[in-house]
């Protein structure tokens, strides 16, 4: 049995901890951010960490950051065998990271060393991968740097956002840290190091991303409508108002060279179809200001889209 200090923060890191939980090892405290504002009242929040960790009676700490040495003295004195990261968004100094006996391991969703970072659910989406998976490595000081301990992948499916993606990586980050630990018990891990040379590096979204360029190709501006789905959406404006666009396919229609791109060129109960830069863009799913989620035999029934213009 090991004595586990868990880090982490957001709904990504809860099933390692109810894993952890489960299992034969003790976890004696868990680390997580402090209580924020969020959502439109702006009420403070707990993290969905912290919650979990309450309804266990689990010690909960919540440092602004480790530049205090009482912060990093309060975890050494927890005398821990091992310390589980799971996209915690604090940065860990040297002292921490080797404090408990076996060090710290981190949940890393990507097949490291490709998508290093804050984002490598939706870049992977985005890039086009026809697969990712979850790595477990041992922390080192550098960004996503330390040697892979055990890895996993599963394959991508064409039409999986990043909400899907993110919860089959979440279930699968459970699933293979036990069994990491199981190896770690028996001596069997064999650590790799990475190849600097495959690294790609996973940067943090913002929200001017998921502005829709119609110049893009269909396929490229579908696969950017799954990635920032179900944050922060991609969006487009028609007479000057905000779309937000949910789903769409890239359809294998010929498309007209003379129309402008961002033009509606019809619309049916199955899509509204937008010229793009390469390509036709089938809408299956949109949101306009002020509204509801629509489907397009919805908006049908509301008015004629065909020959408007997104830009």
């Amino acid at each position: 049995m090991l004595k586990i200090i868990y880090a982490g923060t957001p709904e990504f890191a809860v099933p390692a901890l109810e894993a952890l939980i489960g299992s034969e090892h003790q976890v004696v405290a868990v680390y997580t951010q402090p209580d924020r504002p969020a959502g439109r009242g702006r009420a403070i929040q707990q993290s969905p960490v912290k919650n979990c960790a309450l309804e266990h009676e689990i010690p909960v700490y919540q440092p602004q950051s480790f530049k205090q040495n009482e912060d990093v003295r309060q975890l050494i004195d927890l005398q821990a065998d091992l310390m589980v990261v799971a996209a915690y968004g604090l940065i860990l100094p040297k002292a921490v990271l080797d404090a408990p006996q076996f060090g710290c391991l981190n949940i890393h969703a990507s097949l490291l060393p490709r998508w290093r970072g804050a984002a490598p659910i939706q870049r992977v989406i985005l890039a086009g991968d026809a697969e990712t998976g979850i790595t477990i490595m041992q922390m080192a000081e550098g960004l996503d740097t330390g040697n892979i301990l055990l890895k996993q992948s599963i394959t991508i499916d064409s039409d999986w956002n990043s909400g899907i993606l993110h919860d089959r990586l979440k279930d699968l980050g459970a699933d293979l840290l036990i069994r990491t630990l199981a190896k770690l018990i028996d001596g069997k891990l064999e650590p790799v190091v990475q190849d600097e040379a495959q690294t790609t590096y996973a940067a943090k979204l913002i929200k001017a991303e998921a502005a829709i360029d119609w110049h893009k190709a269909a396929e490229s501006i579908q696969r950017e409508i799954r990635a920032f789905s179900p944050w922060p959406v991609s969006f487009t404006t028609l007479d000057n108002k905000t779309v937000r666009v949910w789903q769409a396919i890239s359809t294998d229609i010929v498309d007209n060279d003379s129309v402008p791109v961002g033009q509606i060129v019809g619309h049916d109960k199955k899509g509204i179809y937008v010229k793009c830069g390469k390509g036709i863009l089938q809408i299956t799913e949109l949101q306009f200001a002020g509204k509801k989620k629509s489907e397009p035999g919805q908006v049908l029934n509301a008015r004629n889209l065909t020959g408007l213009e997104f830009s």
